[in-house]
């Protein structure tokens, strides 16, 4: 009868854990839809692509939305909230001197 130490318990639990863990600068789309610089995915809209384009706008400082497109379009509304969400690092704030 073989006996299991703890140190092989845990040493075979993290082998197992390890492969799960990536690094989040791992593009998540690779060949889609990119806008400034921000990948976004692939097999989107063209009007999901106009709202990913207006809310990235926003979010870098110009307001920009085309408010009947977002009160009535689906993919619109949600590419203009994923743009905003996704280009919020772009935003650059000049100090003043």
């Amino acid at each position: 009868m073989k006996i299991i130490t703890l140190s092989t318990l845990i040493t075979g639990g993290l082998i197992l854990f390890l492969p799960a863990c990536k690094s989040n600068n791992t593009p998540h789309y690779f060949g889609g839809y990119t806008y400034s610089g921000v990948s976004f995915g692939k097999d989107l809209s063209d009007i999901y692509k106009k709202g990913i384009r207006d809310g990235c706008e926003t979010a870098k400082g110009t307001y920009t939305k085309s408010h009947r497109l977002f009160n009535q379009n689906i993919d619109y509304y949600e590419g203009w909230f994923l743009g905003r969400n996704r280009c919020r690092h772009l935003l650059v704030i000049e100090e003043p001197y």
